[in-house]
């Protein structure tokens, strides 16, 4: 059942994921403006840039580029960037990491965050308490984590500079890491001189990011502890003598947590993909902000890799998401 289960979510992601290249490669070939334009010097003649154009595949049909282009994924071969003359592929691995590590922080940091006022915001049931809870969570709600970015900026690097406005790590910095986990590099290697200073980086964009997930993450997990603290084995947990905050560690949360996780793993999904404007906001060096360049300057290969690169990691995520449900939901385990 699981195998299937897998089989079948693993073909349904590889058809969207090629349905999403289809589109995409389509749409940028239709768009107008062209990116050979933006390319030539001054004084450039036609066979100048015709030879531009072959040398990037744009002289044949859609048809026969996107044959083209599909083939080369296939090999590993996502082509070279317009304007930054690099492969894309490395370009990828080179900015990944940090966009990566930015979501999984700003993650972890909204579900403490959201999961504490939501643990908090039951216990204090039908007290004036929760309602200044639930205003909380609704201002955060209603603003969008790229005013947080420019209201942390202003705050955190203006009026009070206590930490650095953009980057991931000081310039002189950057050589000295062997990987582009410099989180992760500067945990396993026990450098925490170098963990503060990445850390401070990632402050303000993580907050950024972390707090509108948050509100989201308390209102779905609230909700569902309500719903669970009112079912017989609780009531019957509080007729034993069991205190408001142990009921709900022990014997709420485990059986509240599965929506709040299906949600969350959506969420996260749309967390990568807003890094956009606030790895902007910040100079954060992600594929985010590599992807309004590669926009700007109608970069069609960057793009194209971008988007897959995208999408690949909202289905696996998505997947990962649907099995841990799976796991944790006897029912559905054994349906």
């Amino acid at each position: 059942m699981f195998l299937a289960r897998l089989t079948k979510r693993v073909g349904i992601a590889a058809t969207t994921l090629f349905g999403v290249g289809v589109i995409v490669f389509v749409l940028l070939r239709v768009a107008p403006g062209d990116p050979i334009a933006m390319m030539i010097a001054p004084g450039a003649t036609p066979a100048d840039i015709a030879a531009l154009r072959a040398h990037y595949g744009l002289d044949e049909s859609i048809p026969v580029q996107f044959a083209l282009w599909l083939k080369g994924i296939l090999a590993g071969d996502f082509g070279t960037s317009i304007s930054i003359r690099r492969d894309v592929l490395d370009l990828l691995a080179e900015r990944l990491p940090a966009t990566l590590e930015l979501a999984t922080a700003a993650l972890l940091v909204a579900i403490l965050i959201g999961g504490g006022v939501a643990i908090v915001g039951t216990m204090l049931r039908r007290t004036r308490g929760e309602s200044v809870v639930d205003a909380a969570n609704g201002l955060l709600l209603a603003i969008p984590d790229f005013v947080w970015a420019l209201a942390l900026v202003l705050v955190l690097g203006v009026f009070y500079p206590v930490l650095p406005l953009s980057g991931r790590v000081n310039p002189q910095s950057a050589d000295d890491f062997a990987t582009r986990f410099y989180l992760v590099e500067s945990i396993v290697t026990l450098r925490f001189d170098k963990f503060l200073e990445v850390a401070s980086h990632l402050v303000m964009p993580t907050l950024a990011l972390a707090l509108p997930l948050a509100a989201v993450i308390t209102r779905v997990l609230k909700q569902a502890l309500a719903e669970t603290m009112v079912q017989d084995y609780v009531l019957l947990a509080r007729l034993k003598g069991m205190s408001e905050l142990r009921l709900i560690l022990q014997e709420a949360l485990r059986n509240a947590v599965g929506p709040t996780l299906a949600l969350t793993g959506v969420q996260f999904t749309f967390l990568i993909g807003g890094t956009v404007i606030v790895e902007r906001i910040f100079s954060y060096p992600g594929v985010g902000n590599m992807a309004i360049d590669a926009v700007i300057n109608r970069d069609l290969p960057l793009i194209q890799g971008l988007v897959l690169a995208f999408g690949l990691m909202f289905i696996v995520i998505n997947i990962l998401v649907d099995l841990a449900v799976v796991a944790l939901n006897p029912r559905l385990r054994h349906g």
